[in-house]
């Protein structure tokens, strides 16, 4: 992995996809079968406001020591760090989950009630490359709760594995070996300002 993309400046847009393989067969008769293969990814587009070169400059020199699709490297989307839900407290896995689970027990939440974790936050645990999505809100009792994930553990969970639920790094690598930025517009000092985008995928 090479480093942390640079904090300064702030994307101004991002979007995100989420990458599902799924096969479908339709038979004659209208009969469909779907099978999805494991392999969920999260992908992005960052975009920037325009910039003076001064702060283009560190961002487009991280991006060429990527060596294109080469490295990955970790990526905090600033505009979705902050979990929608009420948690403040250091949450744990309660228990052993193996490879395919969707519900994970944990415990160590700061209080109890609804909203603890609400549908759509992003969490991530120790020593995992991937990150899931809570996709229902959750209620914990005695400081305890079971969370529902999509996608389902691509990595088998050790009891006490710490939870991040706020400003989560997504390790990702660039999707194409191209990279191009254009100048044009000029500030009120006179400073040639760079537009920029760029994508990236997770990368397990």
């Amino acid at each position: 992995m090479s480093g942390a993309f640079p904090t300064s400046p702030i994307s101004n847009g991002i979007s995100i996809k989420n990458n599902q393989t799924t096969i479908v067969s339709t038979s004659i008769s209208g009969r469909r079968q779907a099978r999805q293969l494991q392999n969920q990814r999260w992908e992005m587009t960052v975009s920037f406001p325009p910039m003076t070169r001064a702060n283009f400059a560190p961002i487009f020199a991280f991006i060429n020591s990527q060596r294109g699709r080469k490295e990955s490297f970790t990526y905090t989307p600033p505009l979705i760090d902050d979990a929608l839900g009420t948690e403040t407290g250091s949450v744990l896995v309660n228990g052993v989950h193996a490879v395919a689970d969707t519900t994970i027990a944990m415990d160590g939440f700061a209080g109890d009630g609804a909203g603890r974790f609400k549908a759509g936050d992003f969490i991530k645990f120790a020593s995992h490359d991937k990150v899931y999505m809570v996709v229902s809100d959750v209620t914990s009792s005695s400081n305890a709760a079971t969370v529902t994930i999509e996608p389902p553990l691509t990595t088998a969970l050790a009891n006490d594995s710490s939870v991040t639920y706020d400003s989560i790094p997504f390790t990702v690598h660039m999707t194409s070996d191209v990279q191009e930025f254009n100048t044009g517009a000029i500030d009120s000092s006179g400073n040639l300002l760079f537009n920029y985008e760029f994508d990236v995928i997770e990368s397990l």
